[in-house]
């Protein structure tokens, strides 16, 4: 990693054997400057946006994010000599892979995915030891020089309020198709007046025009599960139980705080068995009105136990996304996940197990540039935004953009030019399917019974084989 290294870059850097970092480089989820505007609304707080980033080799290392720390030259326009130090890491690092099989290497990069985001150190030694480094870290966190300031508005790819209904309008008994910050499907919606009631009953879908709000977890399990028979895993899982605490800082503590009472669930994602038309699944839904359905360490941690869970049972895996993107209260860590996450849905494929990806408006971020496009087939409801970086923030660069252009149907329309250049999409097919809400559960449970007619025997795999970490 040369300078400065972050986003897709990062997540390419992760399914290396061997990463080093220049001892003078950020590597980043965000730059330390777009994350003072994203977090503090505030471009000039670039320190405080580095204590919660923690870009630098050296806190990496300590993460297991990189392996090796390359010197630089005490005089930085001493190109020689840095190139000498780049040269004796790179000959290092391949001697070393060269005495490892192949097999043992890959084996190697699937373990390192499991562990992301799974740093939490117990003892009384660690207590003694962060009791000392805490202060001491903090008073003494510098800005790199030369930092140029961005401005950005929200903490993922859309609007922190994109389709709020659930706050505002909760106690009316009627609402105005359309109302309510942001939006979705690209359009404002009819204006019609709607019974609360009738759109709940129609999971937040206009029964007029068919404008749709953002359907949190709880919704999607109403429209999807036979009743009664969702069983959730891992709700108390925590952010305690994760990171060190060190790691957490006052400023993410304090947004976590502010999550409290959006929803019934207690992370952005929600995990669980449950029956579709009788037929057994594993779920991974997103919360979207907890955070935007962010991904953060416990959202990759329950995915990851909700795959091992459904290889174990031999089940079939769905996921619903509805999410704007990485965490960036949890810096590198958040954007990591993305690793965690596909390297799960690989060992779900090795085992034959089918895999339903299901896109929701919103689809973006490190979600959709992760497990949402790997799905065997993916369905996506109609309207849905399904791009990596949302049309605001692209605006905000100078990017003009033709909403029509990242919305479902569109991508669903060129999906079939995939089968024209399998050569360069390999296992990517693009959208498979455009379904409404009401239709979905039919529509999974098509697929679901065509799966139990041709699979063979179910073959469950013990836990010690697939190498769990139950922290």
């Amino acid at each position: 990693i040369l300078g400065e290294g972050g986003s897709g870059g990062a997540l390419a850097i992760q399914v290396t054997d061997i990463r080093g970092q220049m001892e003078d480089a950020m590597y980043a989820t965000a730059p330390p400057e777009s994350m003072a505007s994203i977090i503090f609304r505030d471009a000039s707080r670039v320190e405080e946006a580095l204590y919660i980033s923690r870009p630098t080799a050296r806190e990496l290392k300590r993460l297991k994010v990189i392996d090796h720390i390359v010197p630089v030259p005490e005089n930085v326009a001493d190109c020689d000599k840095m190139a000498n130090n780049i040269y004796h890491f790179l000959v290092s690092s391949v001697r070393d892979v060269s005495r490892i099989k192949i097999s043992k290497l890959i084996r190697r990069r699937e373990e390192r995915a499991m562990r992301f985001g799974v740093y939490k150190r117990e003892g009384l030694f660690y207590d003694i030891k962060k009791y000392f480094e805490k202060p001491i870290k903090k008073a003494f966190k510098k800005p790199p020089l030369d930092i140029r300031i961005i401005n950005y508005s929200s903490l993922t790819e859309v609007s922190d309020s994109y389709g709020e209904i659930s706050l505002k309008m909760v106690k009316k008994e009627f609402i105005k198709c359309g109302d309510g910050k942001g939006g979705s499907n690209g359009k404002k919606g009819c204006g019609r007046l709607i019974s609360l009631k009738d759109l709940i009953d129609n999971y937040n879908v206009c029964p007029y025009c068919g404008y749709s709000y953002p359907l949190d977890a709880s919704g999607w399990i109403d429209c999807l599960v036979d009743t009664g028979t969702f069983h959730e895993m891992d709700r108390n899982l925590s952010v305690d139980d994760l990171l060190d605490e060190d790691s957490i800082t006052e400023y993410y503590r304090d947004f976590l705080k502010r999550q409290e009472g959006r929803t019934y669930f207690k992370e952005s994602l929600v995990t669980g068995t449950a029956r579709i038309n009788s037929f057994q699944t594993v779920l991974a839904i997103s919360s979207f009105y907890y955070c935007g359905g962010s991904m953060g360490v416990v959202f990759g941690e329950k995915f990851r136990r909700a795959v091992d869970y459904a290889i174990e049972e031999g089940l079939p895996f769905i996921s619903i996304c509805c999410s704007g993107g990485a965490r960036l209260y949890e810096g590198i860590s958040a954007l990591m996940q993305m690793v965690k996450v596909i390297a799960a849905v690989n060992r779900l494929k090795r085992h034959g197990l089918p895999f339903i990806s299901i896109l929701s408006d919103p689809s973006t971020g490190g979600a959709i540039a992760s497990y949402a496009a790997l799905g065997d087939l993916i369905i996506a409801e109609p309207g849905a935004l399904v791009i990596f970086t949302g049309p605001r923030v692209m605006k905000s660069r100078g990017f003009e953009i033709d909403e029509k252009r990242v919305r479902s149907e569109h991508l669903h329309e060129i999906s079939k030019d995939v089968y024209e250049r399998l050569d360069y999409f390999h296992n990517i097919r693009g959208i498979q399917e455009i379904c409404k809400r009401k239709e979905m559960k039919y529509s999974i449970s098509r697929y679901l019974d065509f799966y139990s007619r041709i699979r063979g025997p179910v073959v469950k795999v013990k836990r010690s084989k697939l190498r769990m970490l139950f922290f």
